[in-house]
């Protein structure tokens, strides 16, 4: 999705809404209910996640018992603070107030053709083909320079398509790939701009010529592009822009840039394009990390575009293997030949492809249920996905952070791992925090070591709060531990639990997600962490939308804390070391 300045774009990721709903390409099956699975832990049902909280101490009555542990010695590892980025930090209302943002990445379709030493960009199929001029606010260096004063590192997508756009008008009318003096009959034109057509005529998708609004370019563009920050900025090492992403879902060129990149992705192109690419970024900052492939979601996880998500052939030009750990094998060969690493970061974006979870409001109290069981896609071994990714995956559940790890492990050893898009929906509701918070807690448990948050709404919106929960509970800049421990619920689909101690003053953290209307009693236990006799308690929950609240301290006696955890809360315990 392109947050820089366009004409009010409905503007989406570098997967379309529509993409999203069917699948693409066109071969996936598209997710409808008969593609629901069973899920083993039974789910409370949702009814109304945003109203007043029910009376704790009579539902705690009618309600079985969740009981947690956590044990300071075991699942040990650090929390990676890369975790809680977003995307277009500085066009979020109110979130440098909110909490520290770690990373924050400039990326999405337009970023794939701006070009730097004009400030302009295409919009691509996501809204007409138009050039447009960024406005002073919202040009790169202008990027940069908000991340350098709130104190967050900027991850950069460089161009790699093969185009950017050239020098155009600043206002109407724009340059755009598919004019109506050139292409008079067209399906539909821009309402603001009505020589600018959409490219496609009947059921006809037209060709366009690249040049009409872009110049071509190559792997010097992207060095001479990164040479610039550094001129301004220095070097990562020094400060200057820490992160560069190898452009944005070229699995998608053909569609989003069709009208310079008409041809499907292969793999090859895909490989010599990120080699030169990556090459270029290192060359002009080699103590910057980059970042790749960076692309949309299943399909492109295994094929490449030219496959139509596994229909055609071309994986036999890679032996068989899943694209992304063939990229991953590359990159490994490269350096043992080059002896440079040239890739950082293995990425990939992730959004759930369930009906009507990501990039959608909370919705029926059905989507509010499945959107919290789906967070256990990223995950869980014996979670089978609710949508047409478990067919096309053969009925192997996807575990989608353990995957890319086992990649890792297996084709370039070394390589950290990202998700740099994702998006759970529901965000301007308690549902969404709920499930935001699970995610974030996932992040940190698994390992994954950079994420950045799709499409923020306003800070004052719930999402923000799963952030704050994490990042800054009590207002005073306090966060939720840094390094990871062992965390157990005896019923993961109605309490979740997440635990870590903080390294600056020893204390244990526990994070409790409540994804049920109820409330639920619980136990935990604690094991190995010599604790004080009381913990904190902070809660976010759909009694108070627009707050954190502090409790009162619950006491530990005999390493064992007794509590009940609210329907649709977050709570964040807090145990100081004795």
């Amino acid at each position: 999705m392109d947050r820089m300045r366009a004409p009010l774009l409905l503007v989406t990721t570098g997967v379309t809404l529509a993409l999203l709903a069917a699948g693409a390409p066109s071969s996936a099956p598209v997710a409808s209910s008969s593609h629901a699975r069973t899920i083993s832990t039974p789910v409370a049902s949702i009814s109304s996640p945003d109203g007043p909280a029910e009376d704790t101490e009579v539902l705690a009555a009618k309600v079985a018992r969740v009981n947690l542990s956590v044990d300071a010695r075991a699942g040990r590892h650090a929390i990676s603070p890369l975790i809680y980025g977003v995307n277009y930090a500085g066009q979020t209302p109110g979130l440098s107030s909110a909490f520290t943002v770690p990373v924050d990445r400039w990326g999405g379709n337009s970023t794939s053709r701006y070009n730097y030493t004009n400030d302009t960009y295409n919009t691509g199929q996501d809204w007409y083909f138009e050039n447009i001029v960024s406005d002073p606010e919202s040009t790169l260096t202008a990027f940069v320079d908000g991340d350098r004063s709130h104190g967050s590192a900027s991850l950069v997508t460089v161009p790699m398509v093969g185009w950017v756009a050239k020098n155009s008008p600043s206002e109407h009318p724009f340059l755009c790939s598919f004019p109506r003096t050139s292409f008079a009959s067209q399906n539909d034109f821009d309402y603001w701009d009505n020589n600018c057509g959409n490219g496609t005529s009947g059921n006809t998708q037209l060709v366009a010529d690249p040049a009409t609004t872009s110049t071509s370019v190559g792997a010097a563009f992207d060095q001479a592009m990164v040479s610039s920050l550094v001129s301004r900025y220095g070097t990562a090492a020094n400060g200057g822009v820490k992160f560069y992403e190898l452009d944005n879902e070229p699995v998608l060129w053909n569609s989003t840039h069709r009208d310079v990149h008409p041809a499907a992705l292969t793999a090859g192109e895909l490989w010599n394009k990120s080699k030169a690419t990556a090459d270029a970024v290192k060359t002009a900052d080699a103590t910057a990390g980059v970042v790749g492939p960076s692309d949309w979601g299943w399909c492109a996880y295994y094929y490449s575009a030219a496959e139509d998500c596994g229909q055609s052939p071309d994986a036999a030009s890679r032996g068989g293997l899943p694209l992304g750990a063939w990229y991953l094998q590359q990159f490994a060969t490269a350096q043992g030949t080059g002896g440079t690493r040239l890739l950082d970061y293995f990425d990939e974006h992730f959004y759930p492809q369930e009906n009507g979870v990501a990039l959608n409001s909370a919705g029926s109290s059905a989507t509010q249920a499945l959107r919290l069981r789906s967070t256990r896609g990223l995950w869980d071994p014996a979670y089978s996905d609710e949508s047409w990714i478990s067919d096309a995956n053969g009925g192997t559940p996807l575990q989608w952070i353990r995957t890319m790890k086992k990649w890792v492990a297996v084709y370039y050893p070394g390589t950290k791992t990202a998700i740099t898009e994702y998006n759970w929906g529901g965000l301007e509701s308690m549902n969404g925090a709920l499930a935001q918070a699970d995610v974030l807690g996932v992040f940190g448990r698994e390992g994954l070591d950079l994420a950045t948050l799709w499409g923020p709404t306003k800070a004052s919106d719930p999402w923000a709060y799963a952030f704050r929960m994490y990042r800054n509970y009590d207002g005073k800049s306090h966060q939720f531990g840094n390094n990871a421990i062992k965390g157990t619920t005896a019923n993961e689909g109605r309490l979740a639990v997440y635990a870590a101690t903080r390294s600056n003053d020893g204390a244990l953290t526990v994070m409790v997600i409540n994804k049920t209307h109820s409330t639920i009693p619980s136990t935990l236990s604690v094991k190995n962490f010599a604790g004080k006799s009381k913990a904190s308690v902070y809660r976010y929950s759909s009694a108070h939308l627009t707050k954190i609240v502090k409790q009162s301290s619950v006491s530990v006696h005999s390493a064992k804390l007794k509590t009940s955890f609210p329907g649709y809360s977050i709570t964040l315990l807090v145990l100081p070391k004795r």
